[in-house]
């Protein structure tokens, strides 16, 4: 009986012993998957197991409903032995479901025409969350006395009023190179797709309606700070505050360490190399920076002339002036480093003039005057830089190539009809098939390089892509464009969203570098994070260290690498204008999805707002330490 006894026991505890480490996981879109779209999970191995076949099993009923091969082998890629593309876009029916081959089975994931519904929306919460001046999610303001110039024709320390904004990417820095390309993205989206947005939000940020859209109350915002950083028609400035912001992590109305109290310096913008420590940049001019003030201002001006009049003139006016200071000072207008070597290193300008110039030329139009002049301009600009450098290449400095696609491409080629419209097509399909001929080796088809900030490469190669599709009506690189769009919502080899909280009760970054997060566990809800950098990057940077166990470790490797830890700014660092790039690309998956739902006959479904619920971590990661997981809890509420 004892024998017996025993042996029941070491039974019953053998039960709850962990089983056999996972050697393979199936990776997903975790925001799911629209019924006629592109369908593909990844496959991936630590062993040469092979993988002949995978089933599609209905969540609810465990009934297998799809069964497809798997495909060629990929092999090896990171820390996996053997990959293999799992594609059931052949199956069309909406519902919930999940993927398996043998013993390993994928997260669930919906199949559904709302499943991007109220996803451009969410994201806008951390856009706002990102004001400086009034703040509506702390309900209190900040930065209200910035600032002090440093490097204009006015003396040095001469207060200026250029409080609002966004603070750039969960710290408190704030740049025009940034800002006015995320405004722009905002005015692009709503312009693009005015469906797809709700109206919850004062212009203020609070809730509550105001008859206007939410995506325009936010774009609005940072038209705001820009023309208080482009006051007169000779004065730009380019940046607000410097890298001593990273002297610790604070709530931001506490910045009293730049030697004015509560003041920070304002750089203006000169077009020489600027630095107030050690480091200098390299700036050679400032039509960089004055192009995307331009094309903000400019598109600004044409979607708001009719609702608000004498604010559009104003846009108008510097739209123009800015445009001006660009012809007069060719060249990039870099950030200025402080006392650490990190600062945008841009080192192209001619696409934003190319965007400065067709968006004048769509002004000018609107106001009934002559404006070929711009659009030959913008063409002319377009012909110096075919092709953004960053695309099929390995490796680029710290946004060297900014924005990371040339948006003017994709607007003067609407607006042309002749064989220059071909020439910016085919420019965008070199760029394309540049990505694609690295993509195509590996089964994530990845071919963005994991340089710094890479999941902004990443959104804007996307919507490269989708541009390049909706003017040709090829859709050769489809399942490239949407591979880039699974990899930022979990088909990747972590198996994480990097988008804060979305969707909803998946695995999605949850000890990202922010003091809104580290300090009071305040959910940055809608942020999308740096993203996975190189081996080689993060092991040369300054000042990282793991706060917590790596709960990623088993999928790290020499290749590349992703922290979910507050400790690693370099991929887990949240960012205003990669947010804001990826509310243009969910907008238009959105706006995809409603514009096939309007062709069709039936009644247009509601659209599904995006619940906040508490996280749950997918298989293949475990919670690290007590801390992380009660700020997990909390986090959703």
């Amino acid at each position: 009986m004892r024998i017996f006894l025993f042996a029941c026991l070491v039974a019953w505890i053998g039960a709850f012993r962990p089983t056999v480490e996972e050697q393979a996981w199936i990776r997903t879109n975790l925001l799911g998957y629209r019924p006629g779209g592109p369908k593909v999970a990844v496959w991936a191995g630590k062993t040469e197991e092979a993988v002949h076949q995978f089933q599609l099993v209905e969540a609810q009923t465990g009934k297998v409903v799809y069964e497809n091969t798997a495909g060629k082998p990929f092999g090896a890629y990171g820390p996996f032995v053997q990959t293999y593309r799992l594609d059931f876009s052949a199956f069309r029916k909406p519902g919930r479901y999940y993927l398996k081959t043998g013993t390993q089975q994928s997260s669930e994931f919906r199949i559904a025409d709302d499943v991007y519904h109220g996803a451009a929306d969410f994201c806008l919460r951390y856009m706002r969350q990102q004001r400086s001046g009034y703040n509506p999610y702390l309900k209190d303001s900040c930065h209200t006395q910035d600032g002090y110039t440093m490097y204009g024709p006015m003396p040095d320390s001469t207060h200026i009023d250029v409080s609002g904004g966004w603070h750039d990417a969960s710290d408190y820095l704030q740049y025009v190179t940034t800002s006015a390309n995320a405004t722009y993205h905002l005015l692009a989206a709503y312009r693009d797709f005015p469906k797809v947005f709700a109206d919850n939000h004062q212009s203020n940020g609070l809730e509550g309606a105001n008859s206007q859209p939410d995506v325009l109350d936010e774009a609005r915002w940072g038209l705001n700070w820009l023309l208080k950083m482009h006051p007169k028609d000779d004065w730009m400035f380019n940046q607000l505050a410097d890298d001593r912001d990273h002297a610790g992590m604070r709530i931001p109305k506490q910045d009293n360490f730049y030697g004015k109290g509560f003041e920070r310096p304002v750089y203006f913008a000169t077009g020489q190399p600027q630095g107030l420590f050690n480091h200098k940049n390299r700036a050679t001019g400032v039509a960089s920076t004055a192009g995307k003030f331009s094309s903000a201002f400019a598109l600004g001006y044409q979607l708001l002339r009719r609702k608000d009049q004498d604010y559009a003139e104003t846009l108008w006016q510097r739209a123009q002036t800015a445009y001006t200071l660009g012809l007069k000072k060719p060249g990039v207008s870099q950030t200025a480093p402080g006392r650490s070597p990190y600062f945008y290193e841009e080192d192209n300008y001619v696409d934003d003039m190319e965007l400065a110039a067709v968006e004048l030329y769509n002004a000018a139009r609107s106001r009934g005057l002559k404006a070929a002049d711009y659009l030959n301009s913008a063409y002319a600009y377009g012909l110096i830089e075919p092709v953004t450098p960053w695309l099929g290449s390995d490796t680029a400095r710290h946004y060297q190539w900014y924005p990371f696609i040339n948006i003017g491409h994709f607007e003067v080629a609407k607006r042309l009809t002749d064989s220059r419209k071909q020439h910016l097509i085919g420019f965008y399909r070199d760029g394309i098939e540049k990505v694609w001929a690295r993509a195509q080796n590996n089964a994530f088809y990845r071919g963005v390089p994991f340089i710094w900030c890479s999941n902004n490469l990443t959104t804007s190669f996307a919507i490269q892509c989708y541009w390049y599709r909706k003017l040709t009506g090829d859709n050769r690189f489809a399942p490239l464009e949407q591979a880039c769009f699974d990899w930022l919502f979990g088909c990747n080899p972590w198996g994480t969203s990097f988008v804060y909280g979305l969707p909803a009760g998946a695995d999605t970054p949850a000890d990202p570098h922010s003091a809104f997060t580290h300090l009071n566990n305040y959910p940055i809800d809608g942020g999308l994070v740096d993203g996975p950098v190189y081996g080689r990057i993060y092991k040369s940077l300054l000042g990282i260290q793991l706060k917590d166990a790596d709960e990623y470790e088993a999928f790290q490797s020499d290749l590349v690498v992703y922290h979910d830890d507050y400790g690693d700014y370099s991929t887990n660092e949240p960012t205003m204008d990669g947010t804001a790039s990826l509310i243009y690309l969910l907008a238009a998956k959105e706006g995809e999805t409603t514009a096939a739902a309007e062709k069709a006959p039936v009644a247009v479904r509601k659209k599904a707002p995006v619940k906040k619920k508490t996280v749950r971590r997918s298989s293949g990661r475990k919670k690290s330490t007590a801390r992380r997981s009660s700020s997990k809890k909390r986090r959703r509420r």
